[in-house]
């Protein structure tokens, strides 16, 4: 398979790999979109930073924060893992009618795979839709990976897995997968607890990010549509990333400048 997509690729950023390199984000839906924070750059803080030898301090440590983004959780989340009395896999809302959240909106946005659809036998898959999207006008790889950097008080029964793409041509809102390993505990995540990170890969790596909230634009929501439910008619989208770029926007990254801080 032959792609077009290449790290030696510009898009009217001036010099060719110089300054850093801008990535936008954006929520592809407004409905209740207070709730969603702000993607965060990860960052030390009340750290010991008085000692020379402090690891707050040390160059590595700073340089691996920075390139990572935290997003938080945008609502209570305490779920158990059930089988009903036909043996189908279910989730039930541990916290009742104390919940913060209404059981329709819940199940609106957090639900349990197929179970033909799981990676491992009698590991259930959740997934938490989110409208969190991630775009650039220069080629960048982004990671979603677990917030190994936050301690938890209380682990959670399983691991997430994320996925790496390219979201200069392949930009889409994010899922927050889950692999329920340990089922007769429940899976509690706190509004505003770190839910995953995102970082991403430029040319040359030493090219910082600068995040920015992103305008969507007529031409950001006509190129969303043309990508979107791909993944319902293909198994490999891979493959699509060459049509995909032939028919991009040069430029689709525009900021939104705000009253208050809504990137880093």
């Amino acid at each position: 398979m032959k792609l077009s997509v290449s790290f030696e690729d510009t898009r009217d950023t001036g010099k060719a790999g110089s300054g850093p390199v801008t990535v936008g984000w954006f929520l592809n839906e407004v409905t209740g979109g207070v709730i969603y924070d702000a993607p965060e750059r990860v960052r030390s803080v009340d750290l010991n930073k008085k000692h020379a030898k402090s690891a707050s301090r040390c160059p590595a440590v700073i340089n691996l924060e920075s390139r990572h983004f935290m997003v938080k959780c945008p609502f209570d989340i305490n779920v158990g893992f059930v089988r009903d009395d036909k043996g189908k896999a279910a989730l039930r809302n541990l916290s009742g009618e104390a919940s913060s959240i209404r059981a329709s909106k819940l199940g609106d946005k957090l639900h349990l795979t197929n179970e033909v659809e799981w990676r491992l036998p009698d590991v259930p898959t959740l997934q938490l839709s989110l409208p969190y999207t991630f775009i650039s006008d220069e080629p960048v790889y982004m990671t979603q990976l677990a917030p190994f950097m936050h301690y938890n008080k209380e682990p959670w029964p399983g691991t997430i897995f994320g996925g790496r793409f390219p979201i200069n041509v392949w930009p889409r809102p994010l899922m927050f997968a889950f692999e329920w390993h340990d089922t007769t505990k429940p899976l509690k995540i706190n509004r505003g607890d770190p839910l995953f990170y995102v970082t991403f890969e430029t040319t040359p790596q030493e090219r910082s990010v600068a995040m920015v909230e992103a305008e969507v634009t007529p031409e950001l929501t006509e190129y969303m549509k043309m990508i979107s439910g791909a993944v319902n008619y293909v198994n490999q989208t891979f493959s699509l990333f060459e049509a995909a770029e032939e028919r991009r926007p040069e430029q689709l990254v525009k900021a939104i400048n705000r009253r208050g801080s809504r990137g880093a």
